[in-house]
């Protein structure tokens, strides 16, 4: 089976690197028109040319910064006058850490460093997939992706409670949004390959990590969740929504 994506009309934001870049490759082989959003335009430039070298449609790349004021508005904007529309939304944007930077968040980790990771990886996806759902309702299609985490903490850490909030509010936003012909899931990733994975970790401690504890044996690479992400974006997976999938390899302990 071969997706249907030709000609349909995405945004992706966290474009610039790993999981956001790695979907954009698999869009733009299908046909997808993408606009790649991300900080960093000259990276976002860059890789559109390889991109297109490798006979992938050319993206519009669009520089913003998530923690903006109105950064969602604008984004949309910019894609609306790009694209004339957008059928798919990818949430992929993640806050890359310092090398020096923590592993485990401490027990007094101050407000202000919970609020922004609760900013970007909830509040402003929130506000991005709003801004598109009008637009894909009236068309009685649309995709909403959200690359998220676990929900089943395993030490403390600012990242879980805006992901699980994502996971809870998408479930019930599902049930609205479903009439209209409208999907939103979510994508779960495991260890996935990355720049901030390859700066917070040696080559060597990934490869204990993944022998240890991913039954694959190793990490995953970003393209290997386009896939995924490609599929839910199709309109061969209108049956599927409120959804929560991981792609990690096996590495997920629970049942449910």
């Amino acid at each position: 089976m071969r997706v249907s994506l030709a000609g349909k009309r995405a945004i992706i934001t966290g474009a610039s690197q790993g999981i956001g870049r790695g979907v954009f490759e698999v869009f733009a082989q299908l046909g997808v028109r993408c606009v790649t959003a991300a900080r960093r335009k000259n990276i976002l430039e860059e890789h559109s040319k390889e991109v297109i070298a490798m006979g992938g449609i050319a993206p519009v790349p669009i520089e913003v910064d998530l923690f903006e004021a109105g950064a969602a508005s604008y984004l949309f904007e910019q894609a609306q006058g790009a694209l004339g529309g957008v059928d798919i939304l990818v949430n992929a944007a993640g806050r890359s850490k310092a090398p020096d930077a923590p592993r485990q968040t401490p027990f007094h980790h101050p407000s202000e460093l919970w609020e922004k990771e609760l900013h970007l990886n909830y509040v402003v996806l929130r506000e991005l997939t709003f801004a598109v759902l009008p637009s894909m309702q009236a068309r009685k299609f649309g995709r909403v992706i959200n690359v998220t985490g676990k929900s089943e903490p395993e030490k403390l850490s600012t990242a879980n409670p805006p992901k699980a909030a994502v996971h809870a509010w998408s479930k019930g936003l599902s049930r609205s949004i479903a009439p209209d012909g409208v999907t939103i899931n979510q994508i779960s990733p495991g260890k996935i390959v990355s720049e901030q994975i390859l700066a917070n970790y040696s080559a060597q401690e990934l490869e204990a990590y993944g022998k240890k504890d991913i039954p694959l044996g190793r990490l995953g690479t970003p393209q290997e969740l386009g896939y995924l992400a490609a599929f839910l974006a199709s309109p061969e997976a209108g049956y599927i929504t409120g959804a929560v999938i991981p792609v990690d390899g096996g590495m997920k302990r629970y049942a449910f």
